[in-house]
């Protein structure tokens, strides 16, 4: 009452005055007010400016996860029935005259389409599926993975099953020496197991440590994995190789090279005696010191098997091998790309910053490509291959040490932008296509920096390499979609667009005595010599 009175007082005394009072009416009920003066309106204060927001850094799009041990439920077989074969040489071997479940047939045949055995393939069915140990010499590419998985499949499908083997424990185990081969024998039982409850899990360095084991932890067949990776969680006793049936060691030679036969051994160690299981070994070369090794990790008087290849490059290799300056290669390129059936590209530059430069022409030209080189991370790396697996990306460029892990199959061009400076390389290379019996093309360019290496290539392959001079129409170079520069700078190596004579007038010495010139830039049959 007394706040009520004075707030009266106020509001009469502000009416007299011409003024209403600062004081605010709080609790005032709602009466009939007294009559007030209308209050001034309150000048417009200038208003401060707001301060500018510092721009949020945009965050960094990360690669997404190529997802590799990811295993579908089975297909249905319904009343599936294996079709007969036919053979087109006599001396073919089918996989319908071996005994291998319906569910491995049907995804050889009708998923794989494969139609007759290669010659590893061949000669290993009949002792792997036997039960036999095998140390076998084949090279990249003849369909070894196949045979080994082959074998491995039918073991698991027509053994009975150990119900005390735990989820932790694969009934198989192979080990690689890298990533991509790891991934790419999981890639490949994953299609062989289509049709049946076949639970593989790819393990390696560089990915996800926690998911990895999670996925072992849960229930795994075979475990595909490189051997630093598979120390780790076998240390940390994440999974348990006790109960292993089948061994396969692949790339033996590339093992003892890059010095893993020390952590293999130790792998090997914890899978019991030999005895308890099936070892395959598989190497490009069966050596003093691999046989050793098969004579320590296999049982007594193993089946040596040794698939020759006809010829060190594939006989389904087209070679074409132009003679050519620095200058002329970009056009050819982009002839080849635009003109010729090219599904699958890989491109080898012998410099991380030259296969940079390449790929960023490559996309001036509107062409659409990924590079592959030692700054390139796993994760994105992964996601490339992927790509280039499924089609999504169709030319990559790549160095050697990127390019050696590519097990890719239906690569229709296999493209030298440089020749590399080793004869053994450019097998390597060319290996990448024509895998598994089918086609295809290896391009090479010989320039005035290249060409030392043909001789030393045809020697090692043990014949002449079919060297040609390109077109005219090829040498054409098109506009860019960009619309920069149309024609690029054209310097390669120490050439300046191929208008730099070599300081050698005169032919050149081979090794096997015969001479060979220069055809203005072009280098011919043999090159310089460093």
């Amino acid at each position: 009452m007394k706040s009520r009175t004075i707030q009266l007082f106020l509001d009469w005394l502000g009416f007299l005055c011409g003024k209403k009072s600062n004081v605010s009416t709080i609790d005032a009920p709602a009466k009939e007010s007294v009559p007030q003066a209308a209050a001034p309106v309150p000048a417009k204060q200038p208003q401060a400016k707001p301060r500018k927001q510092e721009a949020k850094p945009k965050p960094v799009p990360q690669e997404p996860e190529v997802v590799v041990n990811q295993q579908p439920e089975p297909l249905p077989m319904g009343k599936w029935t294996p079709p007969k074969g036919t053979k087109k040489n006599p001396d073919d071997v089918l996989f319908q005259d071996f005994p291998l479940d319906n569910r491995i047939l049907r995804a050889i045949l009708e998923d794989l389409e494969f139609k007759a055995c290669t010659p590893i393939q061949g000669m290993v069915l009949p002792h792997a599926l036997k039960g036999l140990d095998i140390a076998g010499k084949a090279q990249t590419g003849t369909g070894k993975t196949a045979a080994f998985l082959i074998s491995m499949l039918h073991k698991f499908l027509t053994e009975k099953p150990d119900d005390k083997r735990q989820p932790n424990q694969p009934f198989a185990l192979t080990l690689a020496p890298t990533r991509e081969l790891a991934i790419q024998i999981a890639h490949d039982a994953n299609e062989l197991t289509a049709y049946c409850q076949f639970k593989t899990v790819a393990v390696y360095g560089g990915m996800d440590y926690n998911k990895q084991r999670q996925l072992l932890s849960s229930g795994v067949d075979l475990v595909v994995a490189t051997p630093g990776r598979l120390i780790d969680y076998l240390n940390s006793q994440v999974v348990d190789l006790t109960q292993i049936k089948v061994l396969v060691i692949d790339e033996a030679d590339r093992m003892l090279d890059m010095g893993f036969i020390p952590d293999v051994k130790r792998i090997v160690y914890r899978l019991g005696s030999p005895e308890t299981r099936q070892t395959m070994l598989f190497s490009a070369t069966l050596s003093r010191d691999i046989m050793d090794i098969a004579a320590r990790w296999m049982r007594p008087n193993p089946v040596v098997l040794e698939a020759e290849p006809e010829q060190v490059v594939a006989e389904g290799v087209d070679e074409t091998i132009y003679a050519v300056t620095a200058a002329e290669k970009m056009p050819i390129l982009l002839w080849t790309l635009k003109n010729e059936d090219c599904k699958r590209v890989l491109i080898f530059r012998n410099r991380r910053r030259d296969v940079e430069k390449l790929h960023a022409q490559l996309l001036r030209y509107g062409i659409q490509s990924e590079m592959l080189s030692g700054d390139v991370d796993q994760k994105k790396r992964l996601r490339i291959l992927e790509d280039f697996r499924s089609g999504k990306v169709k030319v990559i460029v790549a160095t050697d040490v990127a390019g050696r892990g590519i097990h890719i199959d239906d690569i229709t061009h296999v493209i030298n932008f440089d020749f590399p400076y080793e004869a053994e390389d450019y097998v390597h290379r060319v290996g990448r296509t024509a895998r598994a019996g089918q086609r295809g093309r290896a391009i090479s360019f010989a320039d005035e920096e290249s060409a030392f290496v043909v001789p030393d290539i045809e020697q090692y392959i043990s014949r002449p390499l079919p060297i040609t001079h390109p077109e005219d129409y090829m040498l054409e170079l098109p506009k860019t979609f960009s619309g920069l520069k149309d024609i690029p700078s054209g310097k390669e190596g120490s050439s300046q667009g191929g208008e730099r004579r070599s300081h050698r007038d005169r032919g050149t010495r081979r090794k096997d005595g015969k001479s060979s010139s220069y055809r203005g830039n072009r280098v011919k049959r043999g090159g310089p010599r460093r």
